[in-house]
């Protein structure tokens, strides 16, 4: 069967689909006939705490059914998309459940979208209605259905705003209604968006289902577990990896936090006796600092799961010895493909791995990152980086609406193109070493950035490393590394230091970063990693500001060489070479100091490197702080 052109999601070939069931990985349940199930079986259990609310899960299915009533009293009909934006609370498990037994198809945003992205969802999907919450995004979501003509309601928990709907009014008393096609579509996550809006990917019954169940079973998920829901829940990680929808099936307890912040997720952690959350590196690191300054008993806390991004090896060896638990790296995708590292993985495996596949029938293959149009047998050879393909029961076909994009993201023979440069070990667990953007072409040699960040954190004064590309005249591009040091370490922590000590972790010389700059904090996204766009961004600026910096820095520069040569500026040519011109060591060491005057931090080599003006200028205005 091949790609199908404008439906709601290309199906897999009649073979795999039949292979999959045979395996017992497609079971033809439903979402709403799992919460039924595990009604029955966990009925007085603790299902959802979200802020005062606790929900056993008899009262979740209660809530689900009479919503699911609710929303087809609204006019929701089954195959309908819904724009669902709530925040971590007690509503947004019930909504999802409750849609999902009306038939309708969720659309997941994050509460960090903001009105751009919600119209592009709802435009994209054609969707009738958006569940949100709060006064600012209840008025964000009202114009945006005052401009995407399919959008009939706008569904505000939390409150009744004018103009919109109140959730607590969308219920009804439970009716029949049919049961969804368990092969069809349950909901519409959200591609990383990294070359522009999110696209829409969407998921069945069938292979999401698999896929929390069989996390759950990986992870160890007991019914006597407390899963914290730290991160966004909207977000495939804290979703399904195992996340919420994990923990119901096996019985435990989902607790929401409102946020993600050490504070707050501590609070929690010791008043519910939390036993398991899932967090990105950035707020690893966090943890593991607050944890030190004790406060708050912690000692319920099992497994901490990392993901969302790599965390180095020896900044997971400490984040595990700070909290006292295990520690589970986790890599996946909204597309599909999970990896965990397992318990009984030893230590090397856990903290330098981001894990190995959920399915015996997920298909890896890693292949030349230089020409990833190649066909996708073009395998590099083991253990070498390469880009991942990967094709599975629980990973998606095609993008939703975006016919184009498909035919670039998959291969004809169904893989999909994860943009994700690996490594693969000999015993199939992944390293996962960059993104293909992200890849820094430095004349000729190819640098991956995850593997310098990595180098930059084992400093014992990093806190986070952030290695972006930036175009060079002479090279092509350059590599430029942002780090926020650790606690007052932004004193000490100099770019000539790191770049030092970079070298002496043994790495290739042109790995080393050309420029570091040392910053209080970076952006981030609405799930908390790292905002490269943004930091991009910000090298764009500030090579526009260069435009008009460097001319004036070649004369400031131009000044103190001929101070240093003690001859007229005049005379003085911006790409002579300034060594065969009697710049010996001596008159190096002083202009040194010199350039010191105008906030470069440099050395005596570095700057022998390339001994002209014009790269001495560009040094500086490069280095921002010019």
């Amino acid at each position: 069967m091949g790609r199908a052109s404008g439906v709601a999601h290309t199906p897999w070939p009649d073979d795999l689909a039949a292979r999959y069931r045979a395996a017992g990985y497609w079971r033809g349940r439903t979402f709403g006939a799992l919460l039924s199930e595990l009604a029955g079986a966990h009925a007085d259990r603790t299902a959802v705490v979200g802020g005062s609310v606790r929900l056993t899960y008899r009262e979740l299915d209660d809530r689900a059914h009479r919503l699911a009533a609710g929303w087809h009293a609204l006019g929701v009909r089954p195959g309908d998309r819904v724009v669902l934006q709530l925040p971590n609370d007690a509503d947004f498990l019930p909504v999802l459940f409750g849609l999902s037994r009306a038939g309708a198809w969720p659309v997941l945003a994050l509460p960090a979208h903001r009105e751009a992205e919600l119209r592009h969802f709802a435009g994209t999907a054609g969707a009738v209605a958006v569940v949100t919450a709060g006064p600012e995004r209840a008025a964000a979501a009202r114009r945006v259905a005052a401009t995407v003509p399919s959008v009939r309601h706008v569904v505000v928990a939390g409150g009744r705003v004018a103009g919109t709907t109140d959730l607590a009014e969308v219920t009804a008393p439970p009716r029949d209604l049919a049961d969804p096609d368990p092969g069809g579509v349950a909901l519409l996550q959200l591609s990383g968006g990294s070359t522009g809006l999110p696209k829409l990917i969407p998921r069945t019954h069938d292979d999401y289902l698999y896929s929390v169940r069989e996390s759950a079973r990986i992870c160890g998920l007991r019914p006597d577990d407390v899963y914290l829901a730290a991160l966004p829940v909207s977000h495939n990680f804290p979703l399904s990896s195992p996340g919420v929808l994990g923990a119901l099936h096996a019985g435990a307890t989902a607790v929401m936090a409102p946020d993600p912040f050490p504070a707050t997720a501590f609070e929690l952690v010791e008043r519910e006796r939390v036993t398991v959350t899932a967090v990105v590196p950035q707020l690893a690191r966090a943890y593991a600092r607050a944890a030190a300054s004790g406060g708050r008993d912690l000692s319920s806390l099992r497994l901490l799961q990392v993901g969302g991004a790599p965390c180095a090896p020896e900044q997971a060896e400490q984040v595990a010895a700070a909290l006292g638990c295990a520690l589970q790296q986790v890599y996946g995708m909204g597309e599909g493909l999970v990896c965990y590292t397992r318990a009984d993985d030893p230590p090397e495996v856990v903290f330098g791995t981001q894990g190995r596949p959920i399915s015996p029938d997920d298909e890896l293959r890693v292949v030349d990152p230089d020409d990833p149009a190649a066909p996708s047998d073009a395998e590099v050879a083991p253990g070498e980086v390469g880009a991942l393909l990967t094709r599975g029961p629980y990973t998606v076909r095609g993008y939703y609406r975006a016919d184009a994009h498909n035919a670039t993201a998959f291969t004809p023979d169904g893989f999909y193109r994860t943009g994700d440069l690996v490594r693969r070990t000999a015993t199939g667990h992944v390293e996962v070493v960059g993104r293909i953007k992200d890849q820094i072409n430095r004349g000729g040699e190819k640098i991956a950035v995850e593997e310098v960040e990595n180098h930059l954190r084992a400093h014992p004064d990093v806190l986070d490393a952030v290695v972006v590309g930036v175009p060079d005249e002479y090279l092509g591009q350059r590599s430029l590394a942002f780090v926020v040091p650790a606690g007052d370490a932004s004193a000490t922590l100099t770019a000539q230091g790191l770049r030092q000590f970079v070298r002496t972790r043994g790495v290739a010389d042109f790995k080393v970063p050309d420029q570091v700059r040392v910053v209080d904090h970076f952006p981030v996204t609405g799930v908390g990693k790292t905002s490269r766009r943004e930091l991009r961004a910000e090298v764009a600026r500030r090579a526009h500001e260069r435009e008009t910096k460097e001319p004036m820095m070649t004369e400031a520069v131009r000044a103190r060489v001929a101070a240093v040569l003690g001859e007229p500026a005049d005379g003085l040519a911006d790409d002579e070479d300034l060594l065969a011109r009697g710049l010996d060591s001596l008159r190096l060491v002083d202009l040194v100091e010199r350039l010191r005057e105008l906030g470069l931090d440099t050395s005596f080599g570095e700057l022998a490197e390339t001994p002209t003006i014009a790269a001495w200028a560009d040094l500086v205005v490069r280095e921002g702080r010019g």
